[in-house]
């Protein structure tokens, strides 16, 4: 589905705050509250939208964030995928283009959890190396998460 200008900064909008009243985005938008109601409607339903969830604050996640970039040996995706599933600090994981194969993004509440995630990252069999980053402060975040 295309979206036009309006869609996209009415989408910017309810990132920042799903819950601001559509009245207060009619507002912001310069439109009838009708017209950003059948928006959002609108892109609802085509998926652009897919739904609301909560914000956690930062003081309800684990201080310390990493990503461990892997590069692994050919066809065993599915068997480090596997190991990295049943690791709990480990929240996301992405493929990538590159020198890397996967990235995954780490969570911990110590710095000893946090080596301990790393090392069980690194001796999964079909990992060949890895790399690891970690975060230490979030300059822009627009995830919303």
């Amino acid at each position: 589905m295309q979206t036009d200008e309006t869609d996209q900064r009415l989408v910017i909008l309810l990132r920042e705050n799903a819950r601001r009243p559509v009245a207060e985005l009619a507002r912001h938008l310069g439109l009838a509250r009708t017209t950003v109601q059948a928006r959002i409607e609108r892109l609802e339903a085509t998926g652009v939208i897919a739904g609301y969830t909560l914000k956690s604050s930062a003081a309800s996640r684990p201080p310390l964030q990493a990503t461990v970039l892997m590069s692994i040996e050919p066809r065993s995706g599915p068997e480090v995928l596997a190991r990295l599933r049943s690791l709990p600090g480990v929240e996301v994981v992405h493929t990538t283009s590159g020198r890397f194969d996967l990235l995954a993004q780490v969570v911990a509440h110590s710095t000893a959890e946090l080596d301990d995630t790393i090392d069980r990252i690194a001796e999964a069999r079909g990992v060949r190396s890895s790399e690891s980053l970690i975060h230490l402060a979030t300059k822009l975040d627009r995830t919303g998460q």
